[in-house]
């Protein structure tokens, strides 16, 4: 091999090198041939001298020019002067070269070849913190005047929690691994056992131990040391691990970490060099590819040994808990046997034992002999011990006597146990007469979870040894698994959910009452923050747990829990008390259920601040309104009402629609105060919101006017079951069946009609009588009709007449209420008894419009709602006849006495709201359009405005446009004018081309029309309309019709001379540009006619208006300054590149900078630490 094409450097790993060793092996000498005395050469170096002097010759570049030929000829025998990798980085680490070495490791990690002594420098942390002082260690290593490196912030992670393989010192570890490092183990033992070289815990060392501390004191039962030890440290969440704040997964426990503190040990690694003079042929030919593998199975091989000394140890730990389980059941068995036999030994009262000769059966104890039941029925009632002992042994005689007829049926017994225990639980029933099927939907809202395996095993509690056994042998088999497999968080959350039965069970049967609620505790805290799934489980089991143990031990045992968790931090857990207070409100005593629990859902409804949690409250609030029965709580459950509907949160709201207004107007209707306090008390709040001075509050108005809507179905159902036929219903099979559109869409099944009677058959029989009883019998006797009819309509039209017209929304809602109103009274309701109300108060005729004050009843409220709300509830050809004929009369006598037009265009506004109606309101328009009178064909005019928004383009260009043309054929100028803002909202929302042109030159008409010139009205319109659709109008309709047209409009009303003409235009150009102003206008445009007209209308505001004067002055400013931006816009483009390439040029300086340093590894990293 040439002596110039010799490379220290270049260790390759390729099969020729592989070749290259073997050959060479022949030439070499080894360290045997050494010790007799052979030498290797004049070129050959000392073993042990530095490896740093192999590089001294080649330090400024990479050839060979410096070496004598005689060195050439020694390094072409073969490849084994070549130096190897692991000499290099050590070299470089001694003399403190970082950032060459990390690279060199950099760049053998993508080469894969990663070099060991590398990798453990790199991943220890602690050779990269800065340190007091030197330790005697790194002084022979040769490390520089400065120590080692710093540790930054963000490399406290990973490697530095490994508690196993570094001290408490964490930045001596590498003393420990440098080969070179040669101090003997006692001296460096004292010197990282020094105080004074300790480095102070950092913080997330000091998170990361408490949470190891706290899980030890918890797994070995110190959990008063644990919560003691939480409390000083309460800025830490020992919960999650994610809380520590390191990007790691969990470390083993403190017990794990000790046990293999002392079993780590550095893998033993032999390093070839070249100034050793190690032999090649002593190694494998594979060395050097088989190292990192081997390395990586003895990594693994830890990592397998590892986790089977964990799961050993968990077996140890479940194989010591089960004998001690198994001695507890042999003394409990033991016990039992015992007394047993004392009671069957003593004489009964009024029975007596059989002999064993008879019954050999009765020697035994029963499988199932109810023992916990009698032991609970003991401690509920504290009986004597001679009580005790009867109950006891009649128990046992029963048992022995019926043991030989069930001997071949277990499961019979058990079932006789739990009809007997259930039957012997009283519960208090409410003196209510809510129909089954009102109750059942009620408390369907209460969430329960029966459909699963664990579900049906939790609602079941076991009432007897016997079924404690079936349940344990059913529920063990899916507990353990889980026990062995809970280390992930989702599998201790499924283990917890496992142990539901049994702690169910156990707090069931228990005869302590404190072990008893510490176990009902453990409950209500097994899942830290419970999914809705957990939730249900959690809830079934309570209500199965009331259902066995009664009344009296719910309100001992489980309320406790609920007002512990009423304030919890999560609101998982506030949401399970909220709907647990609603699942066992038919288990409570009436006393508890109308006073504690109801205080309790009122202060979560009011303080709460979780939406959810509120909509939890409301519901169980509804269900506790199916079963409360005394009177005086009406007052404080009508204010939970309006505190419920004025919730800010949508859901919440929606809930009291759905539940709790349905639930409280059952009860209302029980007290007969629904049509004596309920209705009227919302009808006066909003008859208050509009006497107001502050003007009306929209808000509560729909708030009382919602719950009305709500109120409906309830009102309907009273008259349905207090009507004169009530004693003639029976459930006939001739009764036509309800149609699917007789009643609106209820807004859930406690609002269906059907559920508050009790049946679909019962209320179809009930319709047939009531239709027939409105049509042929009349109302006479009809009290609950009478009231609605007489009082509750005229007292809410009243209302709807004092209303704002203008507000849409008012109108909209109280539309919503008649419909609903009417559909769900009926026809024959509505066309009897609604329709002929209204009729008589809007009697059709110039009379009853007002023209000077504009007072009249048609300019109010009442004509939108009742079109919109009463004469759209049935569809049919003669209910739309109605209305178009009450629509086209309304706009005539509007029209012809000259009153105010809001009503009318109200009643457009929320019809056309609707497709369905267009047509109808084109036909009612149309009417208008050829009527004989410039007044009505004004108003069509104007209305037509009204109705485009929504509308087909075809409807449009069918109907609309045809029709607006008609109207500007006339001779009258006021209807041509009328017409002008329909062209425009045409202009706005219609993309069909040709439509736009027919309409841009009608419009172009009256703008260049001599005929128009003097017409002030109509310019007037034409910049109003310009304004107003300016911004969402078409780009080029814009840009080549409005924009140039207001700038000859600006300009002829500077030579306008009637100074009240002039400011009129003036203003109305002020507005347009303002609107304009805010739209993108090409530089053309700007610089052609937008700045002109600006300025042509600065002129006139100067002399009419100064305080429009300054505000045209800056918007002109603004425009000058846009236009010269964009003059300027590449120059600035160019700087901006400049600036970039000024950034760079610092981004190069500064690298460059870095490239220069030749400063200790310790001030280096003074460079990249925060300033603090």
């Amino acid at each position: 091999m040439a002596a110039g094409n010799v490379n220290p450097f270049n260790v390759s790993d390729s099969e020729e090198e592989a070749e290259q060793r073997q050959d060479g092996a022949d030439t070499e000498r080894s360290p045997s041939d050494e010790a007799q005395g052979h030498s290797l050469g004049p070129f050959s170096p000392p073993a042990y001298s530095d490896p740093a002097a192999l590089l001294s010759s080649n330090r400024t570049s990479p050839s060979v020019d410096g070496i004598p030929a005689s060195a050439a000829a020694v390094s072409g025998i073969g490849a084994e002067t070549r130096v190897s990798l692991d000499a290099i980085a050590a070299q470089l680490l001694r003399d403190q070269y970082i950032l060459t070495a990390l690279e060199l490791h950099t760049e053998l990690l993508e080469a894969g070849r990663e070099l060991p002594r590398l990798r453990d420098y790199f991943s220890n942390p602690g050779n990269f913190e800065r340190q007091s002082g030197t330790p005697p260690a790194c002084k022979e290593q040769g490390v520089g005047p400065g120590g080692p490196l710093n540790r930054a912030g963000s490399i406290s992670t990973l490697d530095s929690l490994d508690f196993a393989r570094y001290s408490d010192d964490g930045n001596r570890e590498s003393d420990e691994r440098v080969a070179e490092c040669e101090i003997a183990s006692q001296e460096r033992k004292n010197y990282k056992s020094s105080p004074e070289t300790q480095e102070p815990i950092r913080p997330l060392e000091k998170r990361a131990l408490n949470f190891l501390v706290n899980e030890y004191l918890l797994k070995n039962e110190y959990k008063l040391t644990s919560i003691t030890f939480s409390d000083e440290n309460d800025d830490q969440d020992f919960e999650l691990w994610d809380d520590v704040g390191l990007n790691i997964p969990k470390p083993p426990d403190l017990l794990q970490l000790y046990r293999n503190c002392g079993n780590s040990q550095p893998l033993h690694r032999d390093n070839v060099d070249v100034a050793v003079s190690v032999d090649p042929s002593d190694l494998p030919g594979d060395y050097f590819t088989q190292e990192p593998v081997q390395q990586t199975d003895v990594i693994q091989q830890q990592q397998q040994q590892e986790v089977v000394q964990e799961l050993e140890y968990q077996i140890s730990l479940l194989n010591s808990e089960k004998q001690s389980l198994a001695e507890q059941i042999k003394k409990l068995q033991s016990d039992i046997q015992a007394l047993q036999r004392n009671v069957s030994s003593e004489p009964t009262a009024g029975v007596k034992s059989t002999p064993s000769k008879e019954n050999p059966k009765c020697d035994k104890p029963p499988l199932d002999n109810g023992q916990y039941l009698d032991i609970r029925g003991v401690t509920e009632t504290d009986s004597s011990s001679d009580t005790t002992k009867t109950s006891t042994s009649t128990t046992i005689a029963t048992d022995c006597t019926e043991n030989s007829t069930t001997a071949t049926q277990p499961h019979s017994k058990l079932k006789a146990n739990g009809q007997q225990s259930k039957s012997s639980v009283q519960f208090d029933q409410p003196n209510r007469k809510l129909s089954p099927a009102f109750h059942q939907a009620l408390l369907s809202f209460c969430r329960m979870s029966a459909d699963s395996r664990l579900g049906s095993e939790v609602s079941r509690i076991a009432d007897s040894e016997q079924s404690v056994m079936l349940m344990l042998g059913r529920c063990l088999p899916h507990i353990v698994p889980n026990v062995l497999l809970a280390k992930r968080e989702r599998m201790v959350v499924h283990l917890c959910q496992e142990l539901i039965p049994l702690i169910l069970c156990t707090a069931c049967l228990h005869p302590e009452p404190k072990e008893r609620d510490q176990l009902l505790h453990i409950l209500f805290n097994l899942i830290k923050r419970p999914d809705d799934e957990q939730r249900q489980m959690i809830l079934t089991g309570c209500v199965a747990f009331a259902q066995h143990v009664g009344p009296t031990r719910v309100e001992a045992e489980l309320l406790p829990q609920c007002w512990e968790q009423i304030n919890h931090k999560y609101p998982e857990r506030r949401l399970l008390v909220a709907e647990a207070c609603g699942a066992l409100a038919p288990y409570l005593p009436k006393e508890i259920r109308s006073s504690l629990v109801l205080s309790m859902l009122q202060q979560m409804l009011a303080d709460d601040k979780a939406d959810m949690v509120r909509e939890a409250v409301v519901k169980s609030l509804g269900v506790i309104m199916g079963y409360i029965d005394d009177p005086d709580k009406y007052s404080q459950g009508f204010e939970l009402m309006l505190l419920s509907l004025g919730d800010p949160s949508e859901r919440v709201v929606s809930a009291t629609h759905q539940v709790f207004i349905p639930a409280f107007a059952a009860w209302c209707t029980e007290l007969g105060n629904l049509q004596s306090q309920l209705i009227p008390s919302l009808l006066t709040r909003i008859e208050k919101l509009l006497k107001g001075e502050y003007g009306l509050d929209e808000h509560k108005l729909h708030m009382y006017l919602s719950a009305l809507q709500s109120l409906i179905p309830s009102l309907f159902a009273v008259l349905l079951q207090n009507a004169p036929f009530t004693s003639r219903v029976k459930l006939q099979g001739d009764v036509p069946p309800i149609e699917v559109t007789r009643f609106p869409r209820p807004a859930s099944p406690l609002q269906d009609v059907a559920t508050i009677v009790g049946s679909r058959e019962q209320l179809a029989v009930l319709l047939h009588l009531y239709d027939h009883q409105l049509q042929h019998e009349g109302t006479t006797g009809w009290d609950s009709l009478l009231w609605v009819v007489n009082q509750f309509l005229p007292q809410i039209i009243d209302i709807v007449g004092r209303i704002n017209v203008t507000s849409s929304t008012c109108v909209h809602e109280f539309s919503r209420f008649f419909w609903r109103l009417c559909r769900t009274f009926g026809k024959i309701f509505t066309n009897t008894k609604v329709k002929p109300q209204f009729q008589e108060i809007l009697r059709l005729s110039e009379e009853n419009v007002d023209a000077t004050a504009g007072n009249g009843i048609l300019t109010k409220a009442t004509v939108p709602i009742y079109a919109t709300g009463v004469l759209t509830c049935y569809n049919q050809e003669e209910d739309r006849k109605l209305l178009v004929g009450f629509l086209e009369d309304v706009m005539t006598t509007l029209s012809l006495s000259h009153a105010p037009l809001d009503s009318l265009k109200a009643s457009f506004v929320e019809l056309g709201a609707n497709p369905a109606y267009h047509e109808l309101l084109l036909t009612v328009l149309w009417y208008g359009v050829v009527h004989t009178s410039a007044l009505v064909r004004c108003t069509a005019a104007r209305m037509f405005e009204r109705v485009l928004r929504g509308m087909s383009e075809a409807l449009i260009d069918k109907r609309v446009a045809p029709a607006l043309i008609t109207l500007c054929s006339g001779p009258e100028f006021s209807v041509r004018i009328s017409t002008i803002p329909a062209f425009g909202t045409i202009m706005e929302t219609v993309t069909q081309k040709e439509l736009l042109e027919r309409v841009k030159m009608q419009l172009a008409s009256f703008l260049e029309d001599p005929q128009y010139q003097d017409q002030h009205s109509l310019h007037m319109e034409i910049i109003k309309t310009f304004g107003r659709v300016g911004p969402n109008a078409e780009p080029r309709f814009r840009d080549e019709f409005v924009l140039p047209h207001l700038h000859k409009l600006a300009l002829c009303n500077n030579q306008q001379t009637v100074e009240s003409k002039r400011i009129d235009i003036a203003t109305q150009l002020f507005e347009a540009y303002s609107a304009l102003s805010c739209c993108f206008i090409s530089e053309e445009l700007m610089v052609n006619h937008f700045l002109p007209g600006l300025r042509c209308l600065r002129t006139d505001m100067e002399q009419l208006s100064p305080e429009h004067e300054v505000i045209l002055s800056s918007m002109i400013k603004e425009c000058e300054i846009k236009v010269e931006n964009k003059a300027i816009g590449e120059a600035q483009g160019s700087i901006s590149i400049a600036a970039s390439l000024v950034g760079e040029d610092a981004k190069t300086k500064f690298l460059s900078k870095m490239g220069q340093l030749t400063t200790s590894g310790a001030m280096l990293a003074n460079v990249f630490q925060r300033k603090k």
